[in-house]
């Protein structure tokens, strides 16, 4: 029997040191010398000191009591301190301030901490805080705060240098040292790319710090600071790295919105103008309606007609532009109708513990046919697997670590135009029926790997079965093509359920809508894209009747 990674009580170190010796070989020439001493040092430390040290690196935080660093393989911890307080990265006194303490101390602690201000048992750990904040502005060691408490903190003085390290390896500060344990335990497997020399997030030392300003910024705009003043950051931030730019170009997007939602219409406007991300343009527009500037508004919805940047940004124009007319005192205009799409309506009894879209996939298997509730999983796995080659080409950029569940430029404009020739090679598949083994042998020699299409969970093999057999070749490269025009906007709003007709080797598909419910403009996008290239497609209204009727009506 093989024994696991975790079998070995250091593997969180081991995990660690593979980091450092990954980050030397292939990023030393972004290093300052301050980050290559501690890679260096760290490798002549005793084996509890670089254990402790990364313990600490892996949790919560940069505070820590003494007692709460047991761990048995490490041994005493004030004696594997020794070699990291000499080096100062960690300091035994750290200066603490009242809400640090207040982190640190049990509730019984702070009570005799602060018996002089008569704390109560029931008075919240909060609200003693916040009594007590007046009374204490300033930091002090614990000792000062806690004369007759027997504890030592210790503070990790390092985690700016770990920080770095982790963004080298990672290529972002949102991905944990947790990978590697999830991986080592099977719950994350990933397929392997060979890694080039070129395979690296960062290729300039000016972008290490571009990333962390990102990575502030993002967490500034989660935690609610001032907005404006967050705007000026992230305008400052300027980068020739492609990668980086989109990234923050998402986060203007993102601080555009927030403006929007605060009706900063002259905020959002400035932010909205400097970012490339997809619906930026759009946002705009609106923007310029609601602050009554219809002019502007009109002339950018122009510059999108001409040169629109998705099917998204065509379809929010084409229902934009009468309202705009209207209010500019244009003639009035009617928008062009969608292509028609076979309406089904069904009466049901509604059930406490189904939802609607599984009640009609049941209601319809009582009719004829395998029907499956699918939604986005069938399509964007068929997709996944016949392309997969194509998808996790080791291009420059791409991948840089073994962690990633798809490539990291997957959203980026010229994601296909870098890989066309991967692409159409696997899309050449489709010419001939050999594109079903295929997709079949994939499905069993990659199952369980992480993949930014395939959904494992929702495919079975009669399910891949049925779909081999009764979806026509054509219509699956038209809808592979469909993804690949636009990834991010595409592989969302497929219809909920997939009808086989085994055989008659063919199908429909089914967009569910309950009362109330109406369809979302990516379904509609869908919906229209289907209808214009033959596929059946019905889009099933359901009314609830009353629990004892079971009559079905159909119009």
């Amino acid at each position: 029997m093989s024994s696991s990674p975790l079998d070995n009580p250091f593997y969180y170190l081991e995990n660690f040191k593979q980091v450092l010796e990954w980050i030397a070989r292939r990023y030393d020439d972004l290093l300052d010398e301050h980050e290559r001493a501690f890679i260096r040092h760290f490798a002549q430390l005793p084996q509890p000191s670089q254990a402790l040290l990364v313990r600490m690196v892996m949790r919560k935080g940069t505070l820590f009591r003494a007692s709460k660093l047991d761990y048995p393989e490490i041994g005493d911890v004030r004696l594997a301190v020794l070699p990291l307080l000499e080096c100062a990265w960690v300091d035994s006194r750290p200066a603490l301030d009242l809400n640090e303490l207040f982190q640190l101390l049990r509730k019984v602690e702070l009570t005799t901490c602060f018996k002089d201000h008569g704390v109560r048992s029931s008075e919240k750990k909060a609200d003693l805080l916040e009594r007590l904040l007046p009374h204490y502005p300033h930091s002090q060691a614990l000792e000062h705060w806690f004369t007759e408490f027997d504890e030592v903190v210790f503070s990790l003085q390092v985690m700016p240098v770990c920080d770095r390290v982790r963004l080298l390896y990672f290529g972002n500060l949102y991905q944990e040292w947790s990978e590697f344990v999830l991986a080592d335990l099977g719950i994350y497997r990933y397929e392997k790319v060979e890694f080039s020399a070129d395979s690296r997030a960062i290729n300039e030392r000016i972008d290490i710090d571009v990333c962390i300003e990102l990575h502030a910024c993002r967490q500034a705009l989660d935690e609610g600071l001032a907005l404006e003043h967050l705007a000026r950051r992230a305008l400052d931030i300027t980068t020739g790295n492609a990668w980086l730019s989109m990234r923050r170009s998402k986060l203007l997007f993102q601080i555009g919105q927030q403006a929007e939602r605060e009706q900063d219409w002259p905020l959002a406007l400035s932010v909205y103008a400097r970012s490339n991300y997809p619906g930026a343009r759009v946002r705009r527009i609106r923007v310029l309606e609601r602050s009554e500037d219809y002019v502007s508004a009109m002339a950018l919805l122009q510059d999108a007609q001409a040169a629109p940047e998705n099917d998204a940004e065509t379809q929010h124009v084409s229902r934009v532009y009468p309202r705009l007319l209207r209010k500019l005192g244009g003639p009035v205009t009617k928008r062009k109708p969608a292509r028609a799409v076979e309406r089904l309506d069904l009466s049901v009894a509604p059930r406490a513990d189904s939802s609607v879209e599984r009640m009609i996939q049941q209601h319809l298997t009582q009719e004829g046919g395998e029907v499956h509730y699918v939604e986005n999983a069938l399509i964007n796995s068929l997709f996944g697997l016949l392309c997969w080659p194509a998808i996790f080409a080791p291009l420059p950029g791409a991948f840089f670590h073994p962690f990633h569940s798809g490539p990291s430029d997957l959203y980026s404009p010229d994601f296909y135009q870098r890989r066309a020739q991967q692409f159409d090679e696997c899309l050449a598949l489709l010419e001939s029926d050999c594109y079903k083994t295929v997709i079949l042998e994939r499905f069993a020699s990659k199952f369980g790997l992480q993949s930014p299409f395939v959904f494992w969970g929702a495919l079975t093999p009669e399910l891949l079965e049925q779909a081999l057999g009764c979806l026509p070749a054509a219509h699956l490269r038209h809808w592979f093509l469909r993804l690949l025009q636009d990834i991010k906007a595409n592989r969302t709003g497929m219809p909920d359920l997939i009808q086989f007709y085994p055989q008659q080797r063919r199908y429909r598909m089914i967009e569910v809508k309950g009362p109330g419910d109406r369809l979302q403009d990516n379904q509609l996008r869908w919906l229209d894209f289907c209808a214009e290239h033959g596929m059946p497609v019905v889009v099933c209204y359901v009314q609830w009747a009353p629990e004892d009727v079971h009559s079905v009506l159909r119009v």
